[in-house]
């Protein structure tokens, strides 16, 4: 089945199982807002998987390929994938991006040398360990130059590329498939993603969309980068039918519709 075929079949009739899974599957997600609990879609996913498969969703706000390991947040990782757990049976999803990207103080990595040699390292250990690393492009972010998606983070995603070829793991390459999506769908259809509605008052939207809050006006929590409940639907399936066809094996694991 062609990749954009299954995973919109999992957005529209649930994901499917046709046989039970030999052994118990963890599931553990590594990453920042676009795949944390209540901006991303990683809870989303988590939600696909039958109830049997342990599904960790570990990703944090903010979070970059580095300052994720340098607050300690690795070894948490580490820990679960030193329980005992049967080598192959977990399976770690790694994404960044977003904040790797230059103006972040105290996040930011050099695209050149840090970016790709901490997702290396991130693979490396996860394998160490008897896990199964999956490399996971950045979540576009849907912001329209016009008619066209500005894809702001292509080089990340193309670093993550390179480390997923390099290293020899499974790449999942959200970033080419959220940006064919979005760029499907126009800028309207896109703000249906987000966590609220884009404001009503033309004036307010721009100033949103620009990230500046206009005087007086309620903090609104539409941006073009963070997932409401439709976002966090289509990415997820998007996730869990790529996920399928690198992984046959976890066919079985999702839930029935």
């Amino acid at each position: 089945m062609h990749r954009s075929a299954l995973w919109l079949s999992l957005f529209l009739l649930a994901p499917a199982a046709h046989a039970q899974t030999a052994a118990p599957v963890r599931l553990i997600l590594v990453g920042d807002s676009t795949m944390a609990t209540r901006s991303g879609y990683g809870d989303a996913l988590c939600a696909r998987f039958r109830p049997e498969v342990a599904c960790i969703n570990l990703a944090r706000g903010g979070r970059s390929s580095g300052s994720f390991r340098a607050e300690v947040r690795w070894k948490e990782v580490q820990a679960l994938l030193s329980d005992g757990t049967p080598p192959g049976a977990t399976y770690v999803l790694v994404q960044f991006g977003h904040n790797d990207q230059p103006g972040k103080p105290g996040r930011s990595t050099d695209l050149v040398h840090q970016f790709p040699a901490n997702m290396a390292r991130y693979a490396d250990e996860v394998r160490a360990l008897g896990a199964v690393p999956v490399l996971v492009t950045p979540l576009t972010r849907r912001s329209f130059r016009g008619r066209w998606l500005h894809d702001d983070l292509a080089p990340w995603s193309a670093a993550v590329r390179r480390v997923a070829r390099g290293a020899g793991v499974d790449l999942l390459d959200l970033n080419a498939m959220s940006i064919a999506a979005v760029q499907a769908m126009g800028t309207r259809q896109a703000d249906l993603l987000a966590q609220e509605p884009p404001p009503v008052v033309p004036a307010a939207a721009e100033a949103a969309a620009a990230g500046v809050e206009p005087q007086g006006a309620p903090k609104s929590k539409f941006d073009r980068t963070h997932l409401g409940a439709k976002g966090s639907a289509l990415f997820s399936a998007m996730v869990a039918g790529e996920l399928v066809r690198l992984r046959p094996e976890l066919a079985a694991t999702l839930r029935q519709p």
